[in-house]
């Protein structure tokens, strides 16, 4: 993906990335139950939809960001359905697919280091948003890590989704404090944020599409256009002093 569609890693990259997470986990449910296509009809339709958004991309030379936050709510839909295929449909224990998911993580982001982003830039911050085909794969994990984790925190651990989304993002607001020390630039705890962010996106994604709540299909337009909300109301810093000049 060209850098000229790429958003600039900032409080407001991670306060979409928040409203994405809670967005597509809700998505996600909502293909999966909603539509009716289950844990994996839907996933081809949005393997599709994520090539397509990628084809397209690499002919447009305007500078915006759709293409790159179309990917990560197709990305973070898959990842819910995923999830939910392999700890629900599968029956496999969430603890062992969260060690899974986690190894396979490292490992990915380990090797595209070792083989790629290293010789891309400087050092580990040229590769946080690098958006080629390792990352996207890395988000796809931590989508699903992130979601296997979020419903351990409220059914394995039997604290709910309101008070495991309480949780998780306590542990997510301290990650981010720890981060804008500039730690957030080391891959590791970037990619550990990122999963982070998938968890507590899921169990508040949970909690707000609760019958109690809003309802599936109701949570999911609203997350959907808070989160285009805010990406059109907090614009790209970047663009800024050109909209100054004009």
């Amino acid at each position: 993906m060209k850098d000229q569609h790429l958003p600039a890693l900032g409080p407001r990259f991670w306060g979409a990335l928040c409203l994405a997470s809670i967005f597509g986990a809700n998505m996600g449910d909502f293909f999966a139950h909603n539509i009716g296509l289950g844990h994996v009809a839907g996933l081809p339709l949005l393997a599709v939809g994520f090539a397509l958004v990628m084809a397209i991309e690499r002919f447009d030379r305007t500078a915006h960001e759709t293409y790159y936050w179309l990917a990560i709510i197709l990305v973070r839909t898959a990842a819910t359905n995923l999830g939910d295929f392999f700890a629900g449909d599968l029956r496999i224990a969430r603890w062992l697919l969260m060690a899974i998911f986690a190894v396979v993580l490292a490992l990915v982001i380990a090797l595209a280091w070792k083989t790629r982003w290293r010789s891309q830039g400087s050092g580990p911050k040229d590769a946080v948003l690098s958006a080629d085909a390792p990352y996207w794969l890395g988000m796809l994990l931590a989508g699903t890590l992130g979601t296997i984790m979020g419903d351990y925190f409220s059914h394995n651990l039997q604290l709910g989704d309101a008070v495991g989304a309480i949780v998780l993002t306590a542990i997510l607001a301290a990650m981010f404090a720890a981060g804008s020390k500039g730690l957030i630039w080391s891959l590791p705890f970037y990619w550990a944020t990122i999963v982070m962010v998938r968890a507590a996106g899921t169990d508040v994604g949970d909690f707000l599409a609760g019958r109690h709540m809003l309802g599936l299909a109701l949570s999911t337009l609203l997350t959907g256009l808070a989160f285009v909300a805010l990406l059109v109301v907090w614009r790209d810093p970047r663009t800024e002093p050109a909209t100054a000049g004009e």
